[in-house]
């Protein structure tokens, strides 16, 4: 009898190495190439291997798993996720068995072997979804309140509606790139200090900001709203999110209303989707909510997840070091009431939709979540291993953003997201 696919007993035929992010308790889904073959397809990441979901479906041993098996044959996940949430976990469960050291279909299979697993270093990564809407939120409260004391005072950190809804923007989803994708110093308006006219340049406050997102599965119809107890059957699985921020663009501009040119040039995204069946045993209370919010976003389940989170700066030269280590389950609002939030005014989702959870800041300075606060504003610079100090990011510096789960002597993880800054064009 084989073991639940999340049992920490349970154990792949295939090696996998202590420490990964990918044993047989996760299987999260992502799109690949290889050299020897450039159409983008599924893959599911196993230890130090990429399992080409298509060969294997192919080679008729997913069996009947309640859906058209042409869905895992398409280059972008949207498709598989808008079946919902069963048919990604019958999907999950049944590799999982494939992979459990018990089961010889693929073991003792040397050509399907050979066709269907695949050396991570042979493979590229692609974005794993089409994203056609994104949508970014401002859910930690540690987070809102250092940014409101820096520009607003103590007094006035939050805003008034900060703990009545989750506070949330329209990003641009053309922008959003794959893990890898080097991202270009933007140009805009800035005000000086002191000075009373914008000036026209390239961004000199580039920051990180350190989030998670969620990718939505089944969508909703327009018009009807998603109740916060179906909230987490629209959720596909959860990726590691830097939406990177131009400070001094994005001062100047968001008044009167909101983030605009320093926010969407560029936001990086982890290729691997971790699917909530694979977090559900890392699911934590969310924090106590006062006032209680409205009864449109009260749920009675834990709602938050036990994600460590961890950024990591790596100039062009020289050592990197670590600037945060912070946790998901930090988060004021959670994703349950985020999309609840989202749809109670009957807005329509789509599958591959991305909600970002806004930046992910901890009660400790070593937990915040982006420059602008690990540095107050670059009144306390970052020494890095160098020599050298940081008040935002360099031109030539990898912002690597980690994020793993550990419970029960099982880990799992999201494998990393980064991105490189190059100078603002000519």
């Amino acid at each position: 009898m084989m073991l639940p696919s999340n049992d920490p007993q349970r154990k792949s035929w295939l090696p996998v190495p202590a420490g990964s992010d990918f044993p047989i308790q996760n299987l999260p889904l992502g799109i690949f190439t290889t050299d020897a073959d450039p159409l983008p397809r599924i893959g599911m990441a196993i230890g130090e291997h990429v399992l080409d979901i298509a060969e294997l479906a192919a080679s008729g041993l997913l069996g009947d798993l309640g859906f058209d098996l042409e869905v895992l044959h398409y280059s972008t996940l949207n498709r598989l996720a808008g079946l919902g949430r069963a048919a990604t976990r019958n999907l999950r469960e049944r590799v999982s068995n494939l992979l459990e050291a018990d089961c010889g279909d693929i073991a003792h299979n040397e050509v399907l072997r050979a066709s269907a697993l695949i050396p991570m270093h042979d493979v590229t990564m692609c974005m794993p979804v089409d994203i056609r809407d994104y949508t970014d939120f401002y859910s930690s409260i540690e987070h809102a309140t250092n940014v409101g004391i820096m520009f607003r005072g103590k007094d006035n950190a939050l805003m008034p509606n900060w703990k009545h809804l989750p506070v949330g923007y329209h990003g641009r989803a053309s922008s959003i790139v794959v893990s890898g994708t080097e991202v270009r110093r933007p140009k805009g308006q800035m005000l000086p200090a002191d000075a009373t006219e914008p000036v026209f340049g390239p961004s000199k406050l580039l920051d990180f900001e350190l989030e998670v997102g969620f990718i939505i599965g089944k969508g909703n119809a327009m018009g009807q709203p998603i109740p916060i107890d179906q909230t987490e059957d629209h959720m596909f699985g959860m990726v590691l999110f830097n939406d990177w921020s131009a400070r001094d663009i994005q001062s100047w501009e968001y008044v009167p209303l909101g983030p605009f040119l320093g926010k969407n040039f560029a936001s990086s995204m982890s290729p691997w989707v971790v699917t909530m069946d694979a977090l559900e045993p890392f699911r934590v209370d969310s924090p106590v909510q006062d006032p209680k919010p409205l009864p449109y976003l009260q749920g009675n389940a834990p709602a938050n997840f036990d994600i460590a989170l961890e950024v990591q700066i790596v100039p062009a030269q020289g050592p990197s070091k670590v600037v945060s280590r912070s946790n998901f389950k930090y988060m004021y609002w959670s994703m349950r009431q985020q999309l609840a939030h989202h749809t109670v005014n009957g807005c329509n989702m789509q599958p591959g939709d991305l909600c970002a959870s806004g930046t992910i800041s901890g009660p400790t300075e070593d937990s915040y979540g982006s420059m602008l606060e690990l540095t107050w504003r670059g009144s306390k610079p970052i020494h890095m291993p160098d020599g050298s100090e940081r008040k935002f990011i360099q031109d030539g510096d990898t912002v690597v953003i980690h994020g793993h789960c550990e419970k029960d002597g099982i880990r799992i993880g999201f494998g990393g997201v980064s991105g490189k800054v190059l100078p603002a064009l000519p």
